[in-house]
């Protein structure tokens, strides 16, 4: 890259041993960050951690909300729902992938186990997989399934219907399938503009096997999406500037898993990962920002040579106009970070 376009780093802060973990889930509730569960080594035989560390990035302050045996969980996923619960979905709990679902609800500060719906048709199991808000009533799950000795050729789309009202929960199985994915991104993009239905949108699914293709897993009219986007023009302005910088790679991320990714604006931003068509030296600490102003959408590619950027099984969020890098093994690939970062950008 020349030496006249736009550096970017992630700047550190905060700086806790409550934030050390891997294969976590960060949510936003009411502009705090939820860190709940993820490992802290990589030994496979060490049980997942059962601890909910909540952050205030307006006030610095971090807290531990609660700690609890029953609901351990690592290459979990989780979401908001009424802008009140966290929701966890899946998950390995030390001796195998489940697909239960419970919740911490953040006013009453109360833990609880959810039951299944008369209808239910679950998973086997799930570890590594995505849950994508539909609404707070709807997720759609994508994920390779299956129990402890089991892995499939395909990964399976289920529909989870949730109430948090009345703590239960029902998955459907759809007949649409992906190609076989774990560690991989979802993300709820207007759908292509060739489309005839131009406010529908669409499920884009990437990453998460040795190839640069990616699949869709659903469309939904704009009336059936209730998701909240956050506003952000200055990092919106920020990596408009970014992509638009001369003599830039247009490589899409390809071979890669359990990297992080954010909706910026019309920016799909990706970080991070482990590359999977390397045997050494495999944590990456790439940027890659996917721009949907454009038809087609366009990949940017935006190497780092700094080591201690290197990521993999953190998450990154969007909060008041800040991205939010949190957690993750380091270029080790086994020594968890115990860093939140901002990324940043100087020219």
């Amino acid at each position: 890259m020349a030496s006249s376009q736009p550096l970017w780093t992630w700047k550190a802060v905060a700086q806790d041993e409550l934030f050390a973990c891997a294969y976590h889930t960060c949510t936003v509730i009411r502009d705090k960050m939820y860190i709940f569960g993820g490992v802290k080594t990589d030994n496979p035989k060490d049980s997942p951690l059962g601890h909910l560390v909540t952050f205030d990035p307006k006030h610095k302050v971090v807290w531990s909300s609660s700690h609890q045996d029953v609901f351990k969980r690592s290459h979990h996923d989780a979401l908001e729902l009424g802008d009140r619960w966290l929701c966890v979905v899946g998950g390995w709990d030390g001796s195998r992938r489940v697909s239960s679902v419970f919740t911490y609800d953040t006013e009453k500060e109360e833990w609880a186990l959810w039951e299944e719906g008369p209808t239910n048709n679950p998973p086997v199991g799930l570890s590594s997989h995505t849950c994508t808000k539909i609404s707070d009533y709807e997720v759609r799950v994508i994920g390779r399934e299956g129990g402890l000795r089991m892995q499939r050729r395909y990964a399976s789309v289920y529909t989870l219907r949730v109430n948090a009202s009345t703590r239960k929960y029902c998955y459907k199985e759809e007949e649409s399938r992906t190609a076989s994915r774990s560690g991989h991104a979802a993300v709820l993009l207007t759908s292509n503009s060739t489309s005839p239905k131009k406010n529908d949108y669409s499920l884009y699914v990437f990453g998460g096997r040795e190839s640069s293709s990616f699949d869709v897993a659903g469309h939904w009219s704009k009336d059936k999406i209730q998701v909240k986007a956050g506003t952000c023009p200055k990092l919106t302005e920020q990596l408009a500037r970014l992509v638009n910088t001369a003599g830039i790679s247009h490589a899409a991320p390809k071979s890669l898993k359990h990297h992080s990714n954010s909706i910026v604006g019309p920016f799909v931003v990706v970080f991070g990962g482990e590359i999977l068509s390397k045997s050494r030296d495999a944590v990456s600490n790439d940027l890659y920002i996917f721009d949907t102003r454009c038809s087609p959408p366009s990949w940017s590619h935006f190497p780092s040579s700094h080591n201690r950027l290197k990521r993999v099984g953190h998450r990154t969020c969007l909060i008041n106009d800040q991205l939010y890098l949190v957690g993750g093994f380091g270029a080790d690939g086994k020594t968890p970070c115990s860093e939140i970062c901002v990324l940043d950008f100087s020219s």
